[in-house]
């Protein structure tokens, strides 16, 4: 079945880079929207960026100027720049993914798929 697995997490000073990818596979699908969100610890999760199928993006105010979301749809990947990186970006970060599925028979349906998360730990 399709899954969604984010990478690229881990430790980085503050002021230091991190690009996390959110890879979709496992089934025929197409990629109409992903956003990125982050899970601080205590607090809820919330979004970060979203990027569209037609390639329209979205910053939450906190990493706006600060991050990039992109998509390499041959690689069937979006990728989240992080540049900039403070110590409040520690958190979670998950990847949704809303997916055209595609099935034998000409049927298809759309459907939302969460990344395991991975974790940003911004630090000195």
């Amino acid at each position: 079945q399709v899954q969604v697995v984010e990478s690229g997490g881990g430790l980085v000073q503050p002021g230091g880079s991190l690009r996390l990818s959110c890879v979709a596979s496992g089934g025929i699908f197409s990629i109409k929207a992903v956003g990125w969100y982050r899970q601080i610890s205590g607090n809820q999760r919330e979004l970060v960026a979203t990027v569209t199928s037609g390639g329209t993006t979205n910053y939450a105010d906190s990493v706006k100027g600060r991050f990039t979301i992109s998509t390499d749809k041959g690689k069937s990947t979006v990728y989240l720049q992080m540049n900039n990186l403070k110590p409040e970006d520690t958190a979670v970060y998950y990847c949704n993914s809303e997916l055209n599925i595609y099935y034998t028979g000409g049927i298809s349906t759309t459907r939302t798929y969460w990344g395991q998360g991975t974790q940003v730990t911004v630090s000195s």
